[in-house]
């Protein structure tokens, strides 16, 4: 199985403090297993990560909907981090994908590493779907649920790729 993770942060850099994740687990054949977690913002900045002003300005523009799946009550970095652990444990092992090659995988293994933490999964399984997505255009997505709730993101961006492997190539 490959993993499609989206992550919600309060910025770009790799030391951005992630707010949500949100990942499902997916072959050529459909998503399965969703997992989503929200994080404490004020606990994520006491652990170290760096707020983007930009990033938070960005924010106040999105949704209703959107914000308030990232301002309910969170949980402590570490404990969201060994549950994604666990469910890559479970279900990951054939790639490990996020949109954007310096975003999310990045800003997760350094989130990680900044809490003394192993990232559950090996570098050499990290995936670009933003790539994928840009070789392909003519393959539009379907958007469902929430824009930018880490989790409805994850599911779209998944479903999306699984359509694109199945038009161009069959790589999953």
């Amino acid at each position: 199985m490959h993993i499609m993770l989206d992550l919600e942060t309060m910025g770009t850099r790799p030391d951005a403090p992630i707010v949500a994740i949100g990942a499902v687990a997916f072959d050529k054949d459909g998503v399965t297993s969703p997992f989503y977690e929200v994080i404490d913002l004020a606990w994520a900045v006491r652990d170290g990560a760096t707020m983007s002003p930009e990033t938070v300005i960005w924010w106040l523009k999105q949704s209703d909907e959107a914000r308030a799946a990232i301002t309910r009550r969170g949980i402590e970095p570490k404990v969201a981090l060994e549950r994604f652990r666990r469910f890559v444990d479970l279900h990951g092992g054939d790639g490990m994908w996020g949109n954007g090659a310096t975003i999310d995988n990045v800003i997760l293994s350094e989130t990680y590493l900044r809490l003394g933490m192993k990232a559950p999964w090996p570098f050499w399984t990290d995936r670009c779907y933003r790539t994928i997505k840009s070789v392909f255009p003519a393959v539009e997505m379907e958007r469902s649920g929430t824009h930018h709730n880490a989790l409805d993101d994850a599911r779209s961006q998944a479903e999306h790729l699984i359509a694109i492997s199945a038009k161009h190539g069959k790589f999953l």
